[in-house]
């Protein structure tokens, strides 16, 4: 019994707070437009604690990217020149002062919008995973202006945007949507996946809606590239759960770090749903390859990464594709919804939920129960047929 109670104490404990020890932040967003050309602007997360702060510069500015910064100052501050940000050498148009503070920084990237067909696709795991249309660039999209989406009071904007060139016009009565979002304190969405986040985290949901597909069965997959460390690419870790109550069916969390911890971590449930109402009935798998070196001139170019990192780094990139050739897919409502968690620190870990605790819990104690009772069994029996007094 005193195992079980240990287990159950040990089950109920999470660490949800991130590595830079901050359990309270003052969070804030806000647009830092060009006054020149007011529809360019940057979209600036900052959460600011007792002995340090966190920066995430979101941009539509060529490819949707964004800058995570971590200092070790509460008074570090972002400075951007537009002039440089905004030429052909954006080299030094974004810093955060004092550049000392600066105690881990990285990027990342979302380059280019895949379109499968699958239609005559059976494995699963293909990769491809079916014929392959022209991929969309989202260097070449145009994007609505963020001021119009920024919502203070969820500490949330959205990037909508189109293709520029669109000849099908695939995207006549639809858009690729970046929304983000930062938190105050800890909690979970009310939406699958409902991922756990923090002060020191913010949240990107991705949603294709309404685009017409150029396939009957369409699958569609996201190119996401960043920054290696030196040589070697960020790793990617898989931590499974016997616990599927935030997200019906998915027993999985994957997870890329930069380096070894402190570092910065991106995070995600391997899932994605065809329907505005996630849940089981419209949840599509979601699969990440393996990261891989590439060259930078090979991407489209993100100004800020350019204007924060310079011209010289080391790029890594994986393709995440969601959906299967059976199943829920894009084809039932020209909807797709992906989450992911973006953070620095130790990610969050989940706790086990209250049922799955009380489930272990009675597993153990019952054996537990069954030996104590029958202990006491053998020896009031024994007692009792002891006193037992022959007639002779």
């Amino acid at each position: 019994m005193r195992s079980a109670v240990l287990l159950l104490s040990l089950l109920l404990t999470a660490a949800p707070f991130g590595l830079l020890g901050e359990e309270t932040r003052q969070v804030s967003l806000k647009v830092i437009s060009d006054w020149l050309h007011p529809s360019q602007n940057l979209l600036h997360i900052q959460a600011v604690g007792a002995t340090s702060t966190l920066h995430y510069v979101w941009s539509s500015l060529g490819p949707p990217a964004v800058l995570l910064v971590a200092t070790n100052t509460p008074n570090s501050t972002l400075s951007v020149n537009w002039n440089l940000l905004i030429s052909s050498k954006p080299d030094g148009g974004i810093v955060v002062l004092p550049k000392e503070s600066i105690q881990f920084s990285s990027a990342l990237v979302f380059t280019r919008l895949f379109e499968f067909d699958s239609t005559n696709t059976s494995d699963a795991a293909a990769k491809p995973p079916g014929k392959s249309y022209p991929p969309y660039s989202l260097a070449d999209f145009s994007w609505d202006n963020i001021t119009d989406s920024l919502d203070p009071a969820t500490l949330s904007a959205t990037f909508r945007g189109h293709p520029i060139h669109d000849p099908t016009a695939a995207f006549a009565s639809g858009s690729l949507a970046f929304r983000v979002q930062a938190f105050s304190r800890s909690g979970r969405p009310a939406q699958p996946p409902r991922l756990l986040h923090t002060a020191d985290t913010c949240q990107l949901e991705v949603d294709l809606v309404g685009a017409s597909p150029r396939g009957n069965h369409s699958l569609f997959g996201l190119e996401v590239a960043t920054l290696g460390h030196g040589p070697d690419c960020p790793s990617v870790q898989e931590q499974h759960s016997i616990d599927d109550e935030y997200a019906p069916g998915v027993f999985q969390l994957d997870q890329l770090l930069w380096g070894s911890l402190p570092s910065g971590f991106m995070q995600w449930r391997p899932v994605a749903f065809s329907q505005k109402q996630g849940g089981r009935e419209s949840a599509m798998p979601c699969q990440a390859s393996p990261l891989y070196p590439t060259l930078a001139y090979l991407l489209p170019q993100s100004p800020i990464v350019r204007a924060f990192f310079g011209s010289q780094n080391n790029f890594c990139a994986f393709n995440l594709t969601f959906g299967a050739s059976t199943g829920p897919g894009y084809w039932d409502k020209h909807y797709l919804s992906w989450s992911m968690l973006l953070g620095v620190g130790t990610p969050p870990v989940d706790a086990l939920s209250l049922l799955v605790v009380g489930i272990v819990a009675v597993a153990l104690g019952a054996p537990a129960l069954m030996l104590l009772a029958g202990g006491v069994f053998l020896l009031l029996g024994h007692k009792r047929y002891s006193e037992y007094q022959p007639i002779n």
